[in-house]
């Protein structure tokens, strides 16, 4: 695998060669600074341009052509990485040695129609589609507690800080909705457009140069943009007690959330030991939150702990019954004092240096994955996979257990089912 990044000046290139697949994939990503007054809107743009372009003004077109296209998978998303929103339209094609002559490029053309040719007059987009997209997400905001683990990450996120984009709805807000029109949502379209910073990532099987001028060709952006502000997140400071809070749910399992920052973490322990040393605390079966508060304990259907780097974050989730709560957090707690103070052997750093090397080597296996990287590497400033790899192999106890004394839990909530289980 090869990887070429080139700045075009309006938007950054990455190129990454791999014959490992029979597809090309693209991924056009915009990014700005978040603003929780603008997340709805993005939320409704994008759930618009999947809906029609001025060329496919249906659903049905855009669908009837996706599959003219060789069944050409077009998405969209939206997601936060740290201080930023970011919007990713993505392209997912067989390559034409596979299908015909130049259907790769009709397929991008097909994406730059849905990016840059929306369905538009007047300067507005058409009332009945706006409409139709609020009335869409209305919906999915009012049945969020049907998805009880997200709404308890959305919850402990504003329990932890309302201030901080940690705590902001990437779903959107209902309060917004009603503030929308077809108008100001096309301003949102056009800011997003003129001003975002965009990358775009290509990989698979193909030549640069001619994939360069297809790119070129087919992606212009006016204005020369280069991001000023960190992505990482710099955490308020520590609570000098721990903060505990519950809402009810119509459900018969619990689901425990906790927020644990991460304070002045140096380059190497965020790349390094701590990553090693959250896949021993709660990464896995092997891990220790999994041993002692599932297996040994019986507290828990489901525990785990994720690490963050953007957001200096481990978050520990874990499915419960309410009437094991006090003793669930007491048990998380000892196990988080005891990685602090190194009580975990040898075997387990190298079960979990392999499990990270592993993850490493195979990363080449998934487009989504290498291009995951690649983000990563670009706003986290990461090594080479050769040189993590290296690098992992040397980390040390007292590396972790350095790493792990900034670790605090601060805030913990619970979304507490009221249902018995015969209900």
């Amino acid at each position: 695998m090869k990887i070429l990044n080139k700045d075009l000046g309006s938007y950054k290139l990455h190129l990454i060669n791999t014959d490992k697949f029979k597809t090309i994939t693209i991924k056009v990503l915009f990014h700005t600074p978040i603003k929780k007054e603008e997340i709805t809107k993005r939320v409704l743009v994008t759930n618009l341009l999947l809906q029609s372009s001025k060329k496919y003004d249906s659903r049905r077109k855009l669908t009837i052509e996706s599959e003219d296209l060789y069944s050409a998978e077009i998405g969209i998303g939206n997601q936060r990485l740290g201080n930023y929103i970011t919007t990713s339209f993505n392209l997912q094609v067989l390559m034409d040695k596979y299908t015909e002559e130049n259907n790769l490029e009709k397929s991008i053309l097909f994406l730059n129609e849905i990016i840059f040719n929306p369905d538009v007059d007047n300067k507005s987009f058409k009332k009945e589609k706006v409409d139709f997209v609020k009335h869409d997400l209305m919906v999915k905001l009012n049945s969020i507690k049907e998805t009880p683990s997200g709404y308890a990450s959305i919850k402990l996120g504003e329990m932890f800080d309302s201030k901080s984009p940690f705590s902001y709805r990437i779903i959107g807000y209902i309060d917004d909705i009603d503030k929308i029109d077809e108008y100001n949502l096309y301003e949102s379209y056009l800011e997003m457009i003129n001003t975002d910073y965009v990358d775009i990532f290509v990989v698979g099987d193909f030549d640069n140069k001619e994939m360069l001028t297809l790119i070129k060709k087919y992606f212009k952006f006016k204005k020369i943009k280069k991001p000023k502000k960190s992505y990482i997140l710099k955490n308020r400071n520590p609570r000098l007690k721990r903060y505990f809070s519950k809402e009810e749910i119509d459900n018969s399992q619990s689901i425990l959330a906790i927020a644990n920052p991460v304070y002045r973490l140096t380059k190497y322990e965020r790349d390094y030991a701590l990553p090693l040393g959250n896949l021993i605390f709660g990464g896995g079966a092997d891990s220790k939150l999994f041993k002692d508060v599932r297996e040994a304990n019986s507290l828990c259907y489901t525990i785990r702990s994720w690490f963050n780097k953007i957001d200096n974050m481990i978050i520990i989730k874990a499915g419960i019954d309410k009437v094991n709560y006090t003793k669930a957090i007491n048990i998380i707690s000892k196990k988080l004092d005891e990685m602090k103070k190194g009580k975990f052997s040898e075997d387990d750093i190298n079960n979990v240096k392999q499990e990270l090397i592993n993850g490493l080597e195979s990363l080449d296996e998934d487009e989504n994955a290498i291009i995951n990287d690649v983000i990563s590497s670009e706003i986290l400033d990461l090594d080479d996979v050769k040189t993590r790899i290296e690098t992992i192999k040397k980390v040390k106890k007292s590396d972790i257990v350095k790493a792990f004394r900034k670790v605090h839990m601060d805030t913990v909530f619970l979304l507490e089912g009221v249902l018995d289980e015969e209900n």
